[in-house]
C-alpha cells in the first residue's frame, strides 16, 4: 500500500477543528492525547506538532510521548515538534521573530483604545495554530512596556508577548478571538468612551523546550530510539522509531 492510499486519521481536543477537518473530507475525531482510542501497535507513523508543549508537567509530557510510542508498530516512526525556548539559534532568528510587524489596522486599534484593561493585545499565535515553524502571517502588535508584566487573574505565569523571545519556559500566550464583523457588529456592547468592547482574549499554557530537553523526555520512554533530533525555525524536533 502506498503512502497516498494509506488511511490517515487526525485527532484533536477541539471539536471545532475536528469539524473543519470533516468538512474538508478528512477523517478526524476528538480525543485526549494521553488516551488515544486506537489499539497498541496499530499505526505505521504518527505526527505530533504543537501538542506536547501544552502539557503543564514533565510527567504529563512524557506520558504523551509514551502514548505516541504505544500507537506505533515495531519499526514505526513518529515526528514530534515543540516550541523552542531558543528563538535565536546559531545567530539566526526564527521566522517567528522575523515575522514581527505592526499593521495599520492594529495601529488604529491601539490609538482608539483608552485603557489597557479594555484592550489587551491583538495578537494571534499562528501556525498549527500558532507555532513558529508554520507561521506565515501576523497582524500582531506588541506594546511590550505595557503588557509584559500583565498577569491573568489568579495566575503566577507571565504572559508572553507575541513575536518576541521567550523569557520563561512556562508562559501564557494570548489568543485574540477574531469575531465576524458583519455578524457581531449589531450586538457588540460598548466599552469605555463608547468604543466597542475588544474581542475576547484567551490565554493558552505553553512549556517551551530548551536545547536537549525534548531528547531527555524521549529517552524516558521505553521501546523507542531517537533517529533524528534537530532545530527547525523556532522548534525542537525529533524523529522516534519503535524498537
Amino acid at each position: 500500500m502506498s503512502a497516498d492510499s494509506a488511511p490517515k486519521i487526525g485527532c484533536d481536543r477541539s471539536q471545532n477543528l475536528v469539524d473543519i477537518c470533516r468538512e474538508r473530507q478528512f477523517q478526524a475525531l476528538v480525543c485526549d492525547a494521553l488516551a488515544v482510542p486506537f489499539r497498541s501497535g496499530s499505526c505505521d507513523a504518527c505526527i505530533s506538532i504543537a501538542v506536547i508543549h501544552h502539557f503543564a508537567t514533565a510527567e504529563r509530557r512524557v506520558e504523551a510521548l509514551q502514548e505516541l510510542a504505544r500507537l506505533l508498530r515495531p519499526g514505526g516512526q513518529a515526528l514530534i515538534y515543540v516550541w523552542a525556548m531558543e528563538q535565536e539559534y546559531k545567530n539566526q532568528k526564527s521566522k517567528y521573530l522575523r515575522g514581527k510587524r505592526i499593521s495599520q489596522g492594529d495601529k488604529d486599534e491601539l490609538n482608539s483604545a483608552t485603557s489597557t484593561e479594555e484592550f489587551l493585545v491583538n495578537q494571534t499565535p499562528e501556525g498549527v495554530n500558532e507555532d513558529p515553524a508554520l507561521s506565515v502571517n501576523s497582524s500582531s502588535i506588541t506594546k511590550e512596556e505595557e503588557y509584559k508584566s500583565r498577569k491573568v487573574p489568579n495566575s503566577e505565569l507571565p504572559i508572553h508577548i507575541n513575536r518576541t523571545c521567550f523569557h520563561s519556559q512556562d508562559v501564557l500566550v494570548p489568543w485574540h478571538l477574531k469575531r465576524n464583523p458583519g455578524k457581531d457588529k449589531a450586538v457588540e456592547p460598548s466599552g469605555v468612551a463608547g468604543c466597542p468592547d475588544p474581542s475576547p482574549v484567551f490565554h493558552r499554557y505553553y512549556h517551551v523546550f530548551c536545547d536537549g530537553e525534548l531528547e531527555a523526555s524521549c529517552q524516558a520512554v521505553g521501546d523507542v530510539s531517537i533517529l533524528q533530533s534537530y532545530y527547525d525555525q523556532g522548534n525542537w524536533c525529533i524523529v522516534l522509531q519503535k524498537v
